[in-house]
């Protein structure tokens, strides 16, 4: 394991890693970086499991033919350098030859999440002007329901469409790659904010060499692992680190395309051994949940997990620790950064229980007050890149939209954080999620946290109802345990126990108990539905007062 502060120094006097970045002239392709590059040894780069259990290995070798094949196939459909291709796929292996073929013709890939509707594929592909739809038989419908479509390539297509297996298997099977600059977009992603519609970005292509970074040093990837990472690539964390990480360090990938549950996801780490596992912590706390079920059959198997997307309760860390005999870390990023904070598997630093840890080398990540100032350690302000002394940060703005996140020289994350004395970073919340309450800000993740440890819950969300003594007050969101009855003792056993771990001001003075948290698609949660309800709730009672 390298020292964190000898990793960062060796960072900052690279050459070479400077010269990647910032070159501009035509010497890059992501087909190349992901797949060529690692040829020649027939090592294997794609491992699938369907939902019924079949297996297929692909090598390199077997992508770059099958790649080489496709591209041909969408140069035929009018795709050139610059154009975008669209995925609404699950994880197959035609997935992945649909993403290695839109880089290998110098194209930029746009992935579209399975579970969109329609009319969220119709705004992203109306933003995107992408020239083809790579999409199955059980998405294809709701291309029907989407207004100036592009042309749609579908596997196991319906009459009439343009079948991929039949037009890969006629393709021509040769297709040099087209070289792009680094500054080139090799990928379109969209990321939604508090308000408005999702906002599309461009990842040129030297975030390849943050990938790489974040694999190595974050994920701790070592050639004897086998990795799997539970994010769909519709996402971010999935693409950036299920597909291009792992691929650009010549490493194989595992996908597996089936609903995510306790029994599939023992059932994947111990059929294909997997010892490098990266997933969020909503999947997690589904598997504690699930107790000695889930744990004893695959205690000891794995080396490493990492957890992304949001904050690690501490007793998924804990839980891990001892019924896994594993050690979690936490992880924090954005689709706008990548990741950019960690605790390292792969650097030796200290680890402060709660905190997302270390700025990843290449990056100096610091904390900021409302006027741009930088914070010293233990005062909460906004997370912000020192974009200056960041050559890993790739981030350069919204694809023809203006943007309010960068103010001077700092890239603002829009969320609240404070810096620890050692050095690390803890994460307090988004900024418009932060509670006042009588004075004090309180993070909803340190309350929810608290409530999670408690047997009787399974998950919790925590929001500030507007008050008129404390400007807000703190209202818990409670997803109870299978056979665990809500009730006025059972709200005060837990407020019990969030002031006894928390502070005295910090425990929820109302408690909702709820079937279910609203999330977004990737499982990130929405406490803004929750708070706009109670907002509401509270101008509803109001008018009606008014009126008696």
């Amino acid at each position: 394991m390298r020292d964190y502060a000898e990793a960062v120094r060796s960072f900052e006097h690279a050459k070479a890693a400077e010269a990647a970045l910032h070159g501009n002239l035509n010497a890059l392709n992501a087909c190349v970086e992901c797949c060529d590059r690692h040829t020649g040894s027939n090592s294997l780069a794609l491992i699938y499991e369907d939902r019924d259990g079949n297996g297929q290995r692909f090598s390199f070798e077997q992508l770059q033919a099958q790649a080489a094949r496709f591209a041909n196939v969408l140069k035929a459909q009018g795709v050139i350098a610059g154009d975008r291709v669209a995925g609404l796929m699950p994880r197959t292996p035609e997935l992945l030859i649909t993403i290695l073929a839109t880089w290998r013709l110098g194209a930029v890939y746009q992935p579209l999440f399975t579970a969109f509707g329609p009319k969220a594929i119709e705004h992203r592909l109306e933003q995107s002007q992408a020239k083809v739809v790579i999409t199955d038989a059980n998405n294809r419908a709701k291309l029907d329901e989407v207004a100036d479509c592009p042309s749609i390539i579908s596997v196991n297509a319906r009459a009439g469409d343009a079948d991929f297996q039949q037009l890969l298997a006629t393709a021509e099977p040769e297709c040099e790659p087209v070289l792009r600059r680094g500054d080139d977009p090799f990928l379109l992603m969209f990321t939604s904010g508090t308000t408005g519609p999702a906002k599309p970005l461009e990842v040129p292509l030297r975030a390849i060499v943050a990938f790489q970074g974040y694999m190595r040093d974050a994920i701790e990837l070592r050639p004897e692992d086998n990795f799997w990472n539970l994010a769909d690539p519709g996402w971010a964390y999935g693409l950036y680190y299920a597909v291009t990480g792992p691929l650009a360090l010549g490493h194989a990938t595992t996908f597996y395309d089936g609903p995510f549950s306790v029994e599939s996801c023992a059932r994947i780490i111990n059929k294909l051994g997997i010892t490098n596992l990266a997933g969020s912590p909503t999947a997690y706390r589904l598997l504690i949940a699930a107790g000695r079920e889930f744990s004893a059959p695959i205690k000891g198997r794995l080396r490493v997990v990492s957890s992304a997307g949001e904050p690690l309760n501490p007793e998924v860390i804990r839980w891990f620790a001892d019924e896994l005999d594993v050690t979690i870390h936490d992880h924090y990023g954005q689709t706008e950064l990548g990741m950019v904070l960690c605790n390292h598997h792969g650097l030796a630093h200290p680890v402060h229980l709660g905190s997302a840890g270390f700025a990843i080398p290449g990056h100096r990540i610091v904390v900021l007050d409302e006027h741009h100032n930088e914070l010293p350690a233990g005062v909460p302000g906004i997370l912000a890149v020192d974009r200056e002394q960041s050559p890993l940060c790739w981030f350069g703005g919204y694809h023809g939209l203006p943007t309010k996140s960068f103010v001077g020289k700092y890239y603002l994350s829009g969320d609240t954080v404070e810096l620890n004395t050692d050095g690390s970073i803890s994460f307090v919340g988004r900024s418009d999620d932060v509670i006042t309450t009588s004075g004090y800000r309180v993070g909803p993740f340190d309350v929810e946290s608290a409530l999670i440890e408690h047997p009787a819950v399974i998950e919790a969300a925590v929001v500030g109802k507007p008050d008129p003594e404390r400007t807000e007050l703190i209202k818990a969101f409670v997803v109870l345990a299978s056979g665990v009855q809500g009730s006025p003792e059972l709200e005060e056993t837990l407020r019990q126990h969030v002031r006894q771990r928390l502070y005295a001001h910090a425990y929820p003075r109302e408690i909702e108990f709820v079937s279910e948290l609203p999330k977004t698609p990737s499982g990130k949660l929405q406490r803004f539905i929750l708070r706009n309800q109670e907002i509401a709730k509270q101008q509803a009672a109001l008018a009606a007062t008014a009126s008696a």
